[in-house]
């Protein structure tokens, strides 16, 4: 069974970075295409983005491109969200999930617990 577990989150200003991280443990991380999402509260859950299982492909939702990065590192078993140019907007408990790739919640087997993420005006 994958085991995600996010952290990184917390309050930042607008305009401000976070680097969130979500590390895995209970099978071979590499095996799996992986993505990011974010629910603020009264919403659904969207997509960030995501990225194949080696790092070489990366997609974005319209509304977090040229300001997001997602990265991986399979020697770590660690995956990230770099965000940067962060806007009261972006307030949300952020999720990573794992066996899965694009932006449906339904495509992904593994989710973690989450990390709350609050930018402040």
């Amino acid at each position: 069974q994958l085991q995600l577990v996010e952290s990184g989150g917390g309050l930042v200003q607008a305009g401000g970075s976070l680097r969130l991280s979500c590390t895995a443990s209970g099978l071979t991380f590499d095996d799996y295409d992986m993505g990011w999402f974010r629910q603020a509260p009264g919403k659904e859950r969207e997509g960030v983005g995501c990225i194949v299982w080696n790092g070489r492909r990366t997609d974005y939702a319209d509304s977090v491109k040229g300001r997001f990065t997602i990265s991986r590192d399979n020697e770590k078993n660690t995956l990230y969200l770099q965000m940067d140019s962060l806007k009261p907007d972006d307030t949300a408990m952020y999720y990573c999930a794992a066996d899965g790739y694009g932006f449906k919640t339904t495509n992904y087997n593994y989710w973690g617990q989450g990390t709350q993420v609050t930018v402040s005006s």
